[in-house]
């Protein structure tokens, strides 16, 4: 499979890198974060990207959406990553049309996917319940019988579940706590009864929720996939997420790198541009090779996932791993090369190194792929 984008794909990332730099720049998350935003990403600017067919970008076109693929999804992941762009993408057009397109019913599909693909639903997976990445460690249960279930538990890391208005939460119908066997997806409002959303704004100035559920009621028809095996819908959903957040991190990466370039052009040392220190250039060309292999890894496994291939899972494991490291390194990199101001606040680039953090310990750091990437290939 080439690894380059075909005219319409290159036509999609151009307008996308516009429409970020213009409605969604550094600047913005800069202004949420000192107004202490409540909702964490600006509702109007929303609708426009809905607009650009962001919210629709994996909605299939019978439902809505603008049907453009993964490889749409890391393009405008890509541009996300380099402006920082505070938005709802990955958690309501990305994880969660993954769960309704790959184990939802035709009435959930009917009823949701246009409505996201406008804007005008917000939805959250709710799955994760420990600080480190476990997604089959579950121990929120779905309790009852006869088509009745209650749902208790808790579930941390929820991203965007402050303002969704629907959550997919994950529980266990049977099995114990760490069985992958036993898992199931429910739908349910934000709003119902047992249901406690408390926002957790995150380091790098984005929004989590933690959400305690008690006995709350859920039934057949809010099932996603199969009872008792939607392990194989999560672990689906999970890596459009991952590999969607490796583009993100790639672009963080790319934009980090370029401005500590332009940064080196300009400095002054001793007399001459920091740029001219070989120390620095080596470093620089090192970072350079390093992102055109996650550039590489990144493509290949959007086109992995949109083609359904076999090992689209390795593929995933390899390109957040990548990702999560060489977005650390580059965002390491540019603060060191920045010298002290790099510490400040004054400069944006302090947003870039916190951001490259916690997406790379969202769904699974470098070491949590590398295991992974192993116990797939049969080690």
């Amino acid at each position: 499979m080439s690894l380059v984008l075909t005219e319409d794909q290159l036509m999609f990332r151009d307008a996308a890198k516009r429409f970020a730099a213009e409605r969604a720049p550094v600047a913005q998350l800069r202004k949420l974060r000192d107004q202490n935003d409540g909702v964490g990403f600006d509702r109007e600017v929303w609708k426009e990207m809905a607009h650009m067919g962001w919210a629709g970008v994996l909605v299939p076109e019978e439902h809505g959406g603008a049907g453009f693929g993964y490889v749409g999804a890391g393009l405008i992941a890509e541009e996300i990553g380099r402006n920082l762009s505070a938005t709802p993408v990955l958690s309501t057009a990305v994880l969660a049309v993954t769960a309704l397109i790959r184990g939802g019913t035709v009435a959930q599909k009917e009823a949701l996917l246009p409505a996201i693909a406008s804007g005008d639903l917000i939805v959250a997976l709710a799955s994760d319940e420990k600080n480190r990445h476990a997604p089959h460690s579950i121990a929120t249960r779905a309790a009852g019988g006869s088509g009745k279930l209650k749902l208790s538990g808790r579930k941390i890391h929820v991203l965007d579940g402050h303002v969704a208005d629907r959550l997919i939460v994950t529980a266990r119908t049977s099995g114990d706590v760490e069985s992958r066997d036993g898992i199931t997806l429910f739908l349910i409002d934000a709003k119902a009864s047992g249901v406690s959303i408390t926002r957790t704004p995150t380091v790098d100035s984005h929004n989590a929720a933690a959400i305690e559920l008690r006995d709350v009621a859920v039934s057949d028809s809010d099932v996603i996939g199969t009872l008792d095996k939607g392990a194989g819908v999560l672990d689906a959903v999970l890596d459009a997420g991952r590999a969607v957040l490796a583009a993100e991190l790639l672009g963080v990466a790319e934009e980090s790198f370029e401005r500590t370039l332009a940064y080196l052009r300009e400095r002054e040392q001793f007399g001459a541009k920091i740029g001219t220190f070989q120390a620095l250039q080596h470093r620089a060309a090192h970072l350079f090779c390093e992102i055109e292999l996650v550039r590489s890894v990144v493509l290949r496994t959007l086109q992995a996932l949109d083609a359904q291939e076999p090992t689209a899972s390795n593929l995933v494991c390899l390109a957040k791993g990548k990702a999560s490291d060489v977005a650390r390194i580059a965002t390491n990199e540019a603060v060191q090369m920045h010298g002290g101001i790099g510490m400040t606040d004054e400069f944006d680039i302090g947003f870039f190194i916190k951001r490259a953090r916690a997406a790379g310990e969202t769904f699974g750091d470098y070491y949590y792929h590398a295991d992974r990437f192993a116990q797939l290939a049969g080690y």
